[in-house]
């Protein structure tokens, strides 16, 4: 006869509760905490351990002060902000700081003609986007950004956020993204709040590179792939990246609220793309990729122009379509 193996003490022990979490989810069940001590009974704690959460509760703005001397409960996203934007600024003004004092040192050690950290790495998701959302808090005069169409869409809209906060601030914001961001229901309805708020945005098959551009001195490169970002300080680098930037605002189309989807000349511009990826022999999903659209959306376009062009193959369409387009 077996003997069953007992399992080891403690094995099915009860965690201890979190005063701190069980605080919350109470006050955010009632909509309020009138008293330490009613709070206590509710939840069969000490008194005082309630009071010591209650007070945590409150350095981390989960719990706010009421005007009776209650306490009520923030969105946690609301205290996140609280907290951590304080943090974030103070370091990247350190960073800042750091970077100035590196300068100057170089500046002393070197010869006249170094350009000592004009181009800067900065790395991970919260990085980047402290160190955009200081370059917008002090950008005064014009802000511009290349939003590439690309898988991670969503992404670089977060990386981006901080710098439409701008909006309505005397400053000029100018925005060139693809055209498919015409035709995602998201991506139109982001575009159209942006130019309800005052952005300029244009449109073009192909944006090259996620970039902003603060007052015309500062840049930020973004490179999704891998998480990571360039700050750029050189003055040459800088006016490169507006160069590109006019360039490919002055070929774009202006956005409207108004228009649909792929038509007229948005329409012609697109299938103008489509056409020279193709005759350059391009599978579908890189065609796709180029032009920030998913695979399925591409086929369907290429379906439709082989059909338009009675054409035996994406090839022939392709080089048939750029010779058409290219004299038109």
């Amino acid at each position: 006869m077996s003997t069953a193996t007992l399992p080891p003490p403690g094995a099915f022990s009860v965690p201890e509760p979190d005063p701190e979490a069980e605080l919350y989810r109470y006050a955010a069940r009632c909509g309020r905490i009138s008293s330490v001590d009613t709070a206590a009974a509710h939840l069969g704690l000490p008194a005082d351990t309630v009071q010591a959460a209650a007070a945590r509760l409150v350095e981390l703005h989960l719990l706010r002060a009421a005007a009776d001397g209650g306490l009520v409960p923030r969105e946690p996203s609301a205290a996140a902000e609280l907290v951590v934007t304080p943090l974030e600024r103070a370091m990247y003004e350190r960073r800042e700081m750091a970077d100035r004092l590196r300068e100057r040192i170089d500046g002393i050690t070197r010869a006249p003609a170094g350009a000592a950290g004009a181009l800067d790495r900065v790395e991970g998701v919260a990085e980047i986007r402290g160190l955009i959302k200081l370059a917008a808090e002090v950008c005064r005069d014009e802000l511009v950004v290349l939003h590439p169409g690309e898988a991670a869409d969503e992404l670089v809209d977060e990386l981006l956020d901080a710098c439409y906060s701008v909006l309505g601030d005397g400053v000029g914001v100018r925005v060139v993204c693809p055209h498919r961001s015409r035709a995602d229901y998201a991506s139109r309805a982001r575009l159209t709040q942006l130019a309800g708020r005052g952005a300029r945005i244009r449109t073009l098959s192909r944006v090259p590179q996620a970039a902003v551009v603060f007052d015309r001195s500062l840049a930020v490169t973004l490179d999704v792939a891998d998480l990571s970002a360039r700050r750029v300080r050189d003055q040459g680098m800088v006016r490169f990246l507006l160069g590109l930037f006019d360039q490919l605002w002055d070929g774009a189309t202006p956005f409207s609220a108004e228009d649909q989807g792929y038509s007229g000349e948005i329409a012609h511009d697109l299938q103008q793309a489509i056409a020279r990826l193709m005759a350059q022999g391009l599978t579908d999903e890189v065609v796709a990729r180029r032009l920030g659209m998913s695979v399925r959306t591409c086929r369907r376009h290429i379906a439709a122009m082989l059909q338009n062009l009675d054409a035996v193959s994406r090839f022939q369409a392709g080089v048939q379509a750029a010779s058409r387009f290219t004299l038109a």
